[in-house]
């Protein structure tokens, strides 16, 4: 899930209708407003009401909801996400619910064929989603499935 989050592959689109997929707070990346959707941040932390089920006698269930527990390598993801997000939320004329492709969008920009450019001329966003880059290989690394005999 960390992996699919952050991965450059991840084509979310703010634009598109509402972003349920930021894993932060507005609080936690210092957004300027709340955002509309804090779907991901509650899903991780166990905060997602489940209906309770009915059993054979109707009686209800109690479901507790827990945390999402992440490996150290996932955790360091989400740290690197969210300095990359600050930073993010630090610039002036942003949307609060900019998702990472928005992001990268911004910083990057597009050139003349449309296609979005392989780097940014800010020098610590480049810096930021390097870091980004490299917890999420180290990651890949570990999810990676075992080669079969």
């Amino acid at each position: 899930m960390v992996f699919s989050l952050f991965d450059q592959s991840n084509i979310v689109k703010s634009r598109e209708g509402i972003n349920n997929w930021i894993p932060f707070t507005a609080q936690d990346v210092n957004a300027k407003t709340n955002f509309e959707s804090n779907f991901m941040h509650d899903f991780i932390n166990g905060k997602i009401n489940k209906n309770a089920e009915q059993d054979l006698f109707n009686e209800k269930k109690i479901q507790k909801n827990y945390p999402l527990i992440f490996s150290d390598e996932a955790k360091s993801v989400f740290e690197a996400g969210k300095k990359l997000w600050q930073y993010y939320h630090a610039q002036s004329a942003t949307d609060v619910n900019a998702s990472l492709y928005d992001i990268r969008e911004f910083f990057q920009g597009r050139n003349d064929n449309g296609k979005m450019n392989a780097k940014s001329g800010d020098d610590k966003y480049n810096a930021l989603i390097g870091e980004l880059r490299s917890t999420l290989k180290v990651l890949a690394l570990k999810i990676q499935p075992a080669e079969s005999a």
